[in-house]
């Protein structure tokens, strides 16, 4: 092999990346597909809302005394433009795409989401809800990753995930599998055809030296993976009008993904910016506006295409805000949180637990009603089909008759 090829392989960003990508995006795996079918095709795509949500002023209690008292002047009332629900809650006045798909029975509010002796650190507790560890559990993998090694542990190509980002999460990193990550088919597909790439992933490594096979099959499949998820996404060009944000746009790439055909389980993508200390109403609200529109056109388009009723999508955040509000109209990092889960197969929809306790702080906090593993293991067992137990190391109560 000549130096400059083995300098190249060593030195590459590229190369380096590739590394990590899994062997589960293969074009022709007849496995894979077939596994997809086991579990009726159904899908999940993770919204993850990255520096702390406010779920306080997400889905708000507009009739709790309390709640304004804590909150005298970033308080959201009802005459500000509050959504009503039900049980005395109501989305931000942002929300008006995400009420009209809750009026229609495809969203399902969780309350008070989270885990005992909870972390404020962004970094830690994003770890713990990506990992689905315990808050004094540390693990390398994530919920997701794990989903990816135990579903098909037989099969050359498993089941596949895909996160529409530069970088690849921590939840989608098994010990045995990984996600994917990639921001546009078409612009990864180019990179994989770079001349010099393509000639060394059509090569045969020559001799028994299995560092540098293993880079060439990596390479291989790659290059594979890059052609199916290009020539695939080619299949559905949305015409629905998305959010003109970086958010907008992942969705739309994950609805035309999914619309496309593409043999993939798993979808996560990101929406940043919640880490709300200063001047909280402004930035949350066009935040939740994005979130709101986004997912109001990405639930369009799968409606269009007939997609919808397989598809399950949860919003979370790795924690809430404390119930006060600061000295800068914003909030400080604080604990239990919604989720919100959005879909045409969900089987109960609404308010599905008691709002927030603002009588029963701890340490000026919410007290979790709901593990949020309890909430993993529903999913993974009763929409994915998958072993949740074996997945999350332990047994949690599952939610009944959700999706």
């Amino acid at each position: 092999m000549p130096t400059s090829r083995r300098d190249f392989l060593k030195t590459s960003v590229l190369a380096s990346s590739l590394l990590f990508v899994p062997k589960f995006l293969h074009a022709l795996d007849r496995q894979g597909l077939q596994s997809l079918a086991d579990a009726n095709g159904r899908r999940l795509v993770v919204v993850q809302l990255g520096g702390g949500n406010d779920g306080l002023n997400t889905v708000v209690p507009f009739r709790n005394d309390l709640y304004y008292k804590a909150r005298p002047t970033l308080g959201l009332r009802e005459q500000s433009g509050v959504l009503p629900l039900e049980k005395d809650l109501g989305f931000n006045p942002n929300m008006t795409r995400l009420k009209e798909l809750y009026d229609q029975g495809h969203v399902a509010v969780l309350n008070s989401v989270g885990y005992p002796n909870p972390d404020r650190s962004h970094f830690r507790s994003m770890d713990i809800w990506q990992s689905g560890s315990a808050s004094d559990e540390y693990l390398s993998t994530g919920w997701l990753g794990r989903y990816l090694d135990s579903s098909c542990p037989t099969c050359q190509v498993p089941y596949n995930g895909l996160e529409v980002d530069d970088t690849l999460s921590l939840a989608m990193k098994g010990d045995l599998r990984k996600g994917l990550a990639l921001k546009n088919p078409e612009k990864f597909h180019q990179i994989t055809r770079n001349r010099f790439i393509a000639q060394v992933s059509g090569e045969k490594p020559v001799g028994a030296v299995s560092e540098l096979d293993y880079l060439y099959k990596t390479l291989a499949e790659t290059s594979s993976s890059a052609d199916y998820l290009y020539q695939t996404s080619k299949v559905y060009k949305s015409s629905v009008a998305y959010p003109t944000t970086e958010f907008g746009r992942n969705l739309q790439t994950t609805a035309e993904l999914i619309n496309s055909g593409i043999n993939t389980r798993v979808f996560y993508v990101s929406l940043t910016g919640f880490d709300t200390h200063v001047r909280q109403q402004e930035q949350q609200g066009k935040l939740l506006g994005d979130l709101s529109n986004g997912l109001a056109s990405f639930a369009e388009d799968l409606q269009k295409a007939g997609n919808f009723n397989d598809t399950l999508v949860m919003v979370f955040s790795e924690f809430g805000r404390r119930v006060t509000q600061n000295a800068s109209n914003g909030t400080d990092h604080g604990t239990a949180n919604n989720v919100l889960l959005l879909g045409g197969g969900l089987r109960q929809r609404g308010i599905l637990n008691d709002a927030p306790d603002l009588a029963n702080l701890l340490d000026g906090d919410l007290r979790h009603q709901l593990d949020f593993r309890s909430l993993y293991a529903t999913v993974l067992h009763d929409w994915l089909q998958a072993d949740d137990k074996a997945i999350l190391g332990r047994e949690f109560e599952r939610l009944k008759g959700l999706v």
